[in-house]
């Protein structure tokens, strides 16, 4: 039982991180290196208004995800408006680009010792008794939880509503968008918004669960192969894809050595790219084309 608790909350962490991914490829066709910073840059974010706004951590939890909003749409028109009509190594290399400045950015304000979100909001993790002799942390529980809830809102948002259809429809046909009278950089800020926003989200419970620390980027690494397994323009591919590599790792934990747990999802996503370069759900001619 706790093997399976194990597996869902991995699954969870990377489900909610790479559904950044999918959604910045999907619509705009970048792939976004600098996801896994921007996740981390997310957890301090929390970390900064947790500090601010001492006693009020609901208020503190409104003004982290408001900020990683902001960031999403900032890094769009303050850096990747320029790539357009570049190739599309130049938008990539751009994101590395943009990694590498928010790492030392981090490490410069807030340094290289772990911190804990958690206690400067005043709360407690307790662990849960959840059938057997299985058991889940409170955060990692609210994490599940979350991560159900953004995946449902997301296929409603892009299923139903107008906003969602024009992110589809620009990731679809940029051209015969834009001749429709679509906004494709509103679409295209949007989609880094959101896509920011759910990985500063990830970033933040798993900092409320484990700690804060400037390896957190190691996890928006490992997140990346679960999309690319999925598919990079497919959100359910995305959520197989973590399964996949979220099962993988806890069975090397639990069965071989954890030490190779860390290399668990490259190895997946090498037999991936030799079996099917496209994903379990990508669109081959998509991926073929970039």
């Amino acid at each position: 039982m706790q093997f399976a608790v194990n597996i869902v909350v991995l699954t969870a962490i990377y489900a909610l991180i790479s559904c950044g991914y999918v959604l910045v490829y999907r619509v705009s066709r970048v792939l976004n290196l600098a996801h896994g910073e921007l996740m981390m840059f997310g957890a301090y974010g929390l970390l900064a208004t947790a500090s601010l706004f001492g006693g009020h951590p609901w208020f503190a939890l409104a003004a982290a995800g408001g900020i990683a909003l902001v960031v999403g749409v900032a890094v769009y028109w303050g850096l990747m408006l320029r790539m357009t009509g570049e190739s599309v190594l130049a938008a990539v290399l751009c994101t590395i680009a943009l990694g590498i400045l928010l790492r030392g950015i981090v490490t410069l304000v807030w340094g290289a010792q772990q911190e804990y979100p958690l206690a400067e909001l005043g709360w407690t993790n307790p662990s849960i008794h959840v059938g057997g002799d299985a058991r889940i942390s409170a955060a990692s529980l609210v994490l599940v939880v979350v991560t159900a809830l953004v995946y449902a809102g997301l296929f409603v948002f892009l299923r139903h509503t107008r906003w969602g259809i024009r992110m589809r429809a620009a990731g679809q046909n940029p051209l015969l968008a834009a001749q429709r009278g679509i906004r494709l950089h509103g679409v295209y800020a949007l989609a880094w918004a959101l896509a920011t926003f759910t990985g500063g989200l990830a970033g933040m419970l798993i900092a409320l669960d484990s700690g804060l620390q400037a390896t957190m980027v190691t996890i928006g690494l490992k997140a990346f192969p679960a999309a690319l397994v999925g598919g990079l323009d497919s959100l359910v591919g995305a959520l197989i894809g973590s399964l996949i590599v979220g099962a993988a790792e806890v069975l090397l934990i639990q069965y071989v050595d954890p030490l190779l747990s860390d290399v668990a999802p490259f190895f997946i996503l090498l037999a991936m790219l030799v079996a099917r370069p496209w994903g379990l759900f990508g669109t081959r001619e998509e991926i073929d084309r970039v």
